[in-house]
């Protein structure tokens, strides 16, 4: 995943200690890390990045309280909060479920941007969007109804990847997505007749009733906690007949809950209740690993809507 995002304190000490102290992290020596990081804190009280690798460490060591601390502290002294301390204190069942910090996606994917697609593709066997696609040409097969779409919004499209899935079977790609640095790589690919740096329901938002005939996203909908106002916009802008089709993180139990990799899974039962609310017809809902973590499959779905 993207490098570590760091926000000098603006006190060269200070950010020299920070440095050794990662150094130490990195080398498995917890205490004399969180040690160095302490002094740095002495000489830079509102050094985010600091305080939020204490908290990691403190809970690495098992210190919740500590933790908990820090994070608090990540969070005050950065109230945008790009490192994402809000997510850890989440975990750590210090806050109540909420979306994530769009400042921390943001930070999160611009890092990620230049190595996204190689990292995705060739080290984590990704294949999203071409679970979408097969998805939604299996779907329109069986409705007997073509597919191929005039125009398509491609949310959180990243680099193009979805894009090139479904290049073919569309006229006019718009592609939305928060990070600047993802919307240059995508750029670069000429698969968009549009693009825009938005948050997925802004994007939505800003487009007329009934403008798509496709709605897709791959891997996007792991990042929003509460599905509902992306479902309901995608409704709106889609035209009768029009499909909404993505790709999520799934687990057990009921409900969201935030993941180890800091990314929300959503129940199929959840799923199945936020189509029906959202007033579209649920066509496909499968069993489906978008990429390896850990050398593991990720638990997923895949899901094709249509509104009717």
């Amino acid at each position: 995943m993207p490098l570590r995002l760091f926000q000098s304190s603006g006190d060269l000490m200070a950010d020299r200690r920070f440095e050794f102290a990662r150094d130490l992290q990195l080398k498995g020596d917890l205490p004399a890390a969180a040690d160095l990081i302490e002094q740095a804190i002495e000489l830079a009280p509102d050094f985010t990045s600091a305080w939020f690798t204490l908290g990691e460490i403190r809970q690495r060591l098992g210190e919740r309280d500590k933790a908990i601390a820090a994070f608090r502290e990540a969070r005050r002294s950065d109230p945008d909060d790009h490192h994402g301390a809000g997510l850890h204190l989440m975990r750590l069942g210090d806050a109540q479920m909420a979306e994530m910090p769009k400042a921390y996606v943001q930070a999160l994917f611009d890092q990620y941007a230049p190595r996204f697609e190689h990292t995705l593709v060739n080290d984590l066997d990704y294949r999203a969007p071409a679970l979408i696609f097969k998805a939604v040409v299996a779907a329109r097969v069986d409705a007997k109804k073509p597919a191929f779409f005039k125009r398509t919004i491609d949310l959180g499209c990243g680099t193009g990847l979805a894009a090139a899935a479904f290049s073919k079977q569309v006229d006019h790609f718009i592609g939305i997505d928060l990070s600047p640095g993802m919307i240059k790589e995508a750029r670069a690919t000429n698969l968009y007749a549009e693009l825009e740096v938005a948050d997925m329901i802004e994007g939505l938002r800003s487009k007329g009733d009934g403008c798509a005939n496709l709605v897709v996203a791959a891997d996007a909908f792991v990042y929003l906690s509460d599905l509902a106002p992306v479902f309901n916009e995608a409704r709106r802008v889609l035209v009768s007949g029009g499909v909404l089709a993505f790709t999520l993180e799934t687990h057990d139990g009921s409900g969201i809950v935030l993941g180890e990799g800091l990314r929300y899974a959503h129940s199929a039962e959840y799923v199945r209740g936020a189509i029906a609310k959202a007033g579209l017809k649920l066509l496909t809902l499968e069993p489906a690993s978008p990429r390896i973590e850990n050398n593991e499959p990720v638990r997923g779905l895949v899901v094709v809507a249509e509104k009717t």
